[in-house]
């Protein structure tokens, strides 16, 4: 295992160079070497808090929000559109609120029924 702990310290070039390498040696190696990378989260792959961050990141390139697009030359087209996001925007605002509201439901349920249950130990 020192050769992973080596290429982790060069980083991501030195995986992908070595995977190249292993391809052009025999392909089941480079296989291999693609497959550890995948499953071992090296390369992000799966990681959904990177494609978070990457779409976040896209969306701040491109403008804050979705009322950033350029006008079609239909003053109908562009109203109803920027009503539209407006409502959903607006919509996904209420359903963020209920969704915390959901959780500390379900937490003030837990910590009663902790309660109840310690208060129910101790006496008993």
């Amino acid at each position: 295992m020192n050769l992973v702990a080596t290429l982790d310290d060069y980083g991501k070039p030195a995986w992908i160079i070595a995977m190249i390498v292993g391809f052009l040696a025999w392909w089941p190696i480079g296989l291999g070497v693609l497959a550890y990378l995948i499953w071992s989260g090296r390369m992000g792959c799966g990681n959904r808090v990177a494609w978070r961050d990457y779409f976040n990141s896209e969306v701040q390139r491109f403008g804050s929000g979705l009322g950033t697009f350029r006008s079609t030359g239909n003053r109908a087209f562009d109203a109803y559109r920027e009503e539209t996001l407006n409502r959903l925007e607006e919509e996904a605002k209420e359903f963020q609120a209920f969704l915390q509201r959901l959780r500390h439901a379900k937490d003030k349920a837990e910590f009663d029924q902790f309660m109840a249950e310690r208060r129910s130990g101790v006496t008993g």
